[in-house]
């Protein structure tokens, strides 16, 4: 069931045992017009740390970025994390990466999408089997490229989709799914039994809210700006940084409530 931005409400973290799961761009930094652009603060890295000790390890990222690009980012941190939508796993924390690859009619349509834009300020971001459209920087090349992306879904073999973002729009293979990620997660040791906890910002999050919801957990959409399956919200980046540190002095992860979103 859709909830509306005004009928989203402030949770309690649950009791017991839980696992958080968490969504990069968008939610832990702000969104910039080229995915290089972010920093990673030594605050958060010493917070995800902190966070990870107190959870026993149930903490993982759950991102549309490759793991190689998350390493780089959060370096010398690797965490557990689903990388491409699930379509990379890591599933330990300092453990081997299941990369993908890129096929070679993916690399071929990038070439093609990059050449009928033709604008700088689109940025084309090949991650394996996944192409990713960047118009943030150019919003009124977004419908434009979201036509290129669905036309090329007849010179593909079957098996993918298109799904549209806030300021972009991926072609992806239909087993990228965050929920499916989130389930293999809860079914190795250190998630296992726990209460599943995912904050995300973004419409590719909302396969993993519903997910989510049908373990009877918690899901959090970051800033929405329309009608979503989570149930609760916070308002931006800052809040979840908030959040996330008030967890982190208490020392526990079962007392903090998450702010409400104005209404």
């Amino acid at each position: 069931m859709m909830a509306k931005v005004s009928d989203l409400l402030p949770p309690d973290v649950p009791q017991g045992p839980w696992a958080l799961f968490l969504d990069i761009d968008g939610t832990l930094l702000e969104h910039a017009a080229h995915p290089d652009a972010v920093v990673v603060s030594d605050r958060l890295r010493e917070l995800l740390v902190k966070l990870e000790l107190q959870l026993d390890g149930a903490l993982a990222f759950i991102t549309g970025r490759s793991i190689a690009a998350v390493d780089h980012l959060f370096r010398p941190l690797e965490l557990r994390a689903a990388g491409l939508y699930g379509l990379e796993h890591r599933l330990v924390r300092d453990g081997p990466v299941e990369a993908a690859v890129e096929p070679a009619d993916i690399a071929a349509l990038a070439t093609e999408i990059a050449t009928e834009l033709d604008s700088v300020d689109v940025y084309i971001e090949r991650k394996g089997p996944i192409l990713a459209i960047h118009t943030r920087a150019a919003p009124h090349l977004l419908e434009r490229a979201t036509q290129l992306v669905e036309q090329a879904l007849d010179k593909l073999p079957a098996g993918y989709r298109v799904l549209a973002g806030n300021a972009g729009v991926e072609l992806m293979p239909l087993e990228a799914a965050k929920g499916a990620a989130i389930r293999r997660f809860m079914q190795t040791p250190a998630f296992r039994g726990r209460r599943p906890v995912f904050l995300g910002d973004d419409t590719s999050d909302e396969n993993g809210f519903e997910t989510v919801n049908e373990m009877d957990g918690i899901s959090v959409r970051i800033k929405p700006g329309g009608p979503t399956v989570a149930p609760y919200a916070l308002a931006g980046v800052d809040e979840v940084l908030a959040w996330l540190d008030r967890l982190g002095r208490d020392g526990s992860a079962n007392t903090a409530p998450l702010a409400a979103l104005p209404g």
